[in-house]
């Protein structure tokens, strides 16, 4: 069983929804992204989704394309995320991490390099915006093959099949993107998020996670009532880039924030039993 299997386990075991926060890699410089992923950790985190800059984020919105910017500007590259996640390992090796990003710095490192490299800084999965199911069939088997979990995307606009499709290949969870358009984008419907999960829950046996659209403790909240994880990544993205000039403030300040929303959450679920 991979890390993030054994992590949805224990929470199912619980009775608690997965808090699952998104920050950029190396934003607003290499230096903050440990001391931020421990602070998230503390502030109750359980996976940790590590953002890959790149140079044409098609899928994020303004907040998050800024934050690449900023990391790319101090020369953050795949490479150098492997190595954040490694000096993240030295003091914590339970809590799972997944990349996202693109297939392009991925295609330059090579797959094999990649998954090898990957697996000896002792990340656990992988969302690649931009492979298809159809096209990810080398990638997917050396992921795999390292152990690595590969998480697939779920829009409002799926279809049975591709739903059926993308449950035959992902692993460790599915994220349902709640909101058509980029990160950042667009007003939650929590009624219209459920009725979309009872459908991808139907034909795809992993937790469905559930991102864009979750702004405060309220939509955390009402998003936990219906998901087996709620992501977040703008309303923390937005709160990094409001103190890049100060940094040292930025692992209290969003730890801080984060720790708002794991206590909506968790009153959601309690309520809920």
């Amino acid at each position: 069983m991979s890390r993030i299997a054994q992590r949805f386990a224990e929470l199912k075991a619980q009775h608690r929804t997965a808090l699952i926060p998104f920050v950029t890699a190396g934003d607003p410089g290499p230096a903050t992204t440990v001391p931020l992923m421990h602070a998230l950790v503390q502030a109750g985190a359980d996976i940790i989704e590590l953002g890959v800059p790149f140079s044409d984020p098609m899928a994020d919105g303004p907040v998050i394309q800024r934050a690449t910017e900023r990391a790319l500007a101090q020369g953050v590259r795949l490479a150098d995320v492997l190595e954040l996640v490694r000096t993240f390992r030295e003091q914590d090796t339970a809590t799972p991490v997944v990349l996202m990003g693109y297939l392009n710095p991925i295609e330059r490192m090579g797959y094999t390099a990649f998954a090898e490299r990957a697996q000896a800084a002792d990340v656990d999965g992988a969302l690649i915006v931009d492979v298809p199911p159809e096209e990810g069939h080398e990638l997917v088997t050396t992921l795999k093959t390292h152990g690595l979990d590969l998480v697939y995307l779920l829009a409002p606009t799926s279809t049975d099949d591709r739903i059926r499709r993308i449950g035959s290949v992902a692993s460790g969870f599915v994220y349902y993107v709640s909101v058509k358009g980029v990160t950042g984008a667009g007003h939650l419907d929590t009624a219209d998020v459920a009725a979309h999960l009872a459908r991808i829950r139907a034909a795809v046996d992993l937790p469905v996670g559930v991102g864009f659209g979750i702004k405060d403790a309220a939509t955390a909240a009402r998003v936990a009532e219906v998901a087996d994880a709620v992501i977040v990544g703008s309303a923390l993205v937005e709160r990094i880039e409001a103190l890049a000039a100060t940094p040292e403030h930025i692992p209290d300040s969003i730890g801080s924030f984060l720790a708002s929303l794991r206590t909506a959450i968790d009153g959601a679920r309690v309520a809920a039993l």
